[in-house]
């Protein structure tokens, strides 16, 4: 269930229409406006779980289509999700009639964070989770946070909630905000405290080079005010490069002080005798070489110590409560779709991970062996994003899948877009783990992978499938079929 504090009030209440309503973002946004007491509609074609019951369960009525006749009566303000683009009927009429329009981050920034201090969380990797994190530690400390988040935090069964609380804590994407606004959604949040837990290049479909993209972070550090605070990523070579030239001042953390240097020397915060097991990972932390306190954590993986320690930083610059930070990184229950336990047939687990940059992928392949530490890995990835589809991150993927014993790849998504010069090689990438010694398979539809695969799934292997979309249901299908 959805969890807003209804008539949380925001500013004065008008009417706003949303356009591209069922996108996970936009109704989230459409959650925290009607919790604020405005009046919300929308639109938009597809419709489906779970969207559709989160717009139903707060009482959100939506058109289905878009058509000029749903702007009927007239919205004070229409927002326009960045999935619209010219030519959309609902949109030309907004442009024809000169109806106020925005986007949905800027509706964010003017409607909740101007008001608060917002924690917003950056970087390529591990934002929902540490944003997740972030907003359990501070509910665990006392303090009550609003927050934005980009997947379903299991700990509150949403991924939207607004209370009267000065802080607010928001997933900062990189991705682009509107057809009329190109710049990253995350230089709209008025950082009080920015998180960037790394910077690798991504998002090849909006960014031209790497250039652009280290831009697009190194402006969202330059948005940090004095008197707010960056907690920086040192295991992060460009956020180590970009982190000294905020005009804040910088609680950067990293695995160990082992951790490359930056202009400021060695991580403030830091992980000391990390331990992974079964039911997750306890680690002491160091704060400037002093011990600060006993994390243990259901959570598991080198990336997730980097993900606990942001938000122990963020947490102590703002004053939350140490024992609370701790109960709360303690009993933190994840992110739909990060690590995800789907189910268990015939001695066989099967995991769902939205993993699908070359970093990503490798990091969660040995989060997954080190807790399923003995039992075969069988890596299944489907290459949906833009990333995971070009051919100049062919070989970083053929190098991420080093600790799987065995690999499946899927069919590429919307093959028509590439041609054999600008996408991924699949033949030649099975080919590469072949030589390497391990088994692989190319098959493109998930229905023919189940069909391989649950034959041959004897006992005790951990299934990991990952992909940025719904991959045709296979989770479901392959636990059937085993079972």
């Amino acid at each position: 269930m959805t969890q807003t504090r209804p008539n949380v009030q925001a500013s004065a209440p008008i009417h706003y229409h949303l356009i591209g309503i069922a996108g996970t973002a936009m109704a989230s946004l459409a959650g925290l406006l009607r919790a604020a007491g405005h009046r919300v509609t929308g639109s938009d074609e597809n419709v489906y779980p779970p969207m559709s019951d989160q717009l139903r369960e707060i009482g959100i009525t939506y058109a289905v289509g878009y058509r000029p006749e749903n702007l009927r009566p007239v919205p004070d303000r229409v927002i326009v999700g960045n999935a619209i683009s010219r030519g959309n009927p609902e949109l030309e009429a907004v442009l024809n009639e000169r109806i106020p329009y925005t986007s949905a981050a800027a509706t964010v920034k003017e409607e909740f964070l101007r008001t608060r201090k917002p924690l917003a969380v950056a970087g390529t990797h591990g934002k929902t989770t540490t944003t997740s994190l972030l907003a359990w530690a501070l509910e665990s400390a006392g303090l009550d946070p609003s927050f934005l988040i980009g997947g379903v935090a299991e700990n509150f069964g949403t991924n939207h909630r607004l209370t009267d609380s000065e802080w607010f804590v928001v997933e900062a994407d990189e991705y682009d905000t509107a057809y009329f606004d190109k710049g990253p959604k995350m230089w709209h949040y008025l950082p009080y405290v920015g998180v960037v837990n790394n910077i690798e290049f991504d998002h090849a479909d909006i960014y031209r080079d790497e250039e652009a993209y280290r831009f697009a972070f190194s402006r969202f550090i330059n948005l940090v005010p004095g008197n707010g605070a960056l907690v920086a990523g040192w295991d992060s070579p460009i956020t180590r490069e970009l982190a000294p030239k905020a005009f804040a001042p910088v609680e950067s953390f990293g695995y160990s002080d082992d951790s490359a240097p930056g202009a400021d020397g060695h991580p403030r915060w830091t992980a000391r005798d990390v331990s992974f097991g079964p039911e997750g990972t306890r680690f002491t932390v160091e704060h400037a070489g002093e011990r600060w306190g006993e994390v243990v954590t259901p959570l598991t993986g080198a990336f997730n110590v980097r993900n606990c320690l942001a938000v122990i930083a963020c947490a102590e610059f703002i004053g939350a409560d140490r024992a609370g930070v701790l109960e709360g990184l303690r009993t933190f229950a994840s992110v739909k779709r990060r690590m995800e336990v789907r189910g268990e047939a015939g001695g066989v687990t099967v995991i769902d991970d939205f993993a699908h940059h070359p970093t990503a992928v490798r990091e969660t392949i040995e989060a997954v062996r080190q807790r399923y530490a003995g039992r075969p890995i069988v890596a299944v990835f489907e290459p949906r994003s833009y990333t995971a589809q070009r051919r100049e991150f062919q070989e970083p993927y053929e190098r991420a899948f080093d600790h799987a014993d065995q690999v499946v790849l899927a069919g590429l998504f919307h093959p028509e877009r590439y041609t054999a010069e600008t996408a991924i090689n699949p033949l030649q990438m099975v080919e590469h783990w072949k030589a390497a010694g391990k088994e692989a398979w190319f098959i493109p539809g998930p229905d023919d992978i189940v069909a391989h695969l649950a034959p041959r799934l004897t006992h005790g292997e951990v299934v990991l499938v990952m992909s940025n979309g719904g991959f045709g249901g296979i989770h479901e299908k392959l636990l059937a079929a085993l079972a």
